[in-house]
């Protein structure tokens, strides 16, 4: 469809530049934007991750622009690892070059482990964001209390055999979080949702089909 295209994005993060790729649509006012964050760069997090595109093709699906991008020190992104401290500044940038390629746009944040981590944190406090969205939240590694303050809505996906979020920790977490959220235990599942993309993807859909 003409309007329809990837393309290769830079953004001006706060430790130099950071790579993006940016898939826009044909709808000239869309209902929302999104920005998608990836797992550990350390651990070879990129922003190619299957389960960050899984989640960047399903909502780009149902007709939303969609952002994805490298945090700093990964991949052609300027400047070095910073234990989440500067990857949340660098995901305020991303929400910034998001916003004014949409402007007045609502905007939906989702984040796989320790994006969704990093992510996560960044869309509660930012009011341009109103729906969330963590997969494979590293519930039993990070400290995630920072959602017990978050009244936006909410979708949390989890392999029920996460070896970094345990059942017992997500639901702990989820139960803390005041606002709408809905809770999936993709059975069988890993923590990188190995085989169970679709079930990632599908679980994403009917979540955004019900708000």
């Amino acid at each position: 469809m003409t309007g329809v295209f990837h393309r290769t994005v830079t953004i001006q993060g706060p430790a130099g530049r950071l790579e993006g790729l940016y898939w826009t649509v044909a709808e000239p006012r869309p209902v929302m934007a999104v920005l998608v964050c990836h797992p550990h760069p350390l651990f070879g997090g990129t922003m190619h991750n299957k389960v960050v595109f899984q989640a960047a093709k399903t909502l780009h699906g149902l007709g939303l622009p969609v952002l994805r991008f490298n945090f700093r020190g990964a991949g052609l992104s300027q400047g070095q690892h910073d234990k989440g401290n500067g990857e949340l500044e660098d995901v305020r940038a991303a929400l910034d070059f998001l916003s004014a390629e949409c402007p007045g746009t609502p905007l939906l944040l989702a984040g796989f482990s320790f994006g969704a981590w990093v992510g996560l944190r960044a869309g509660c406090g930012d009011a341009r964001v109103t729906r969330l969205i963590g997969l494979g939240i590293p519930a039993d590694k990070s400290d995630l209390g920072y959602l017990a303050g978050c009244r936006k809505p909410i979708l949390l996906v989890q392999g029920a055999r996460d070896e970094f979020g345990r059942r017992a920790g997500v639901e702990d977490v989820a139960a803390r979080i005041p606002g709408p959220k809905r809770v999936i235990f993709v059975e069988d599942a890993d923590h990188f949702f190995a085989g169970k993309l679709n079930a990632v993807g599908e679980a994403i859909r009917a979540w955004m089909r019900e708000l």
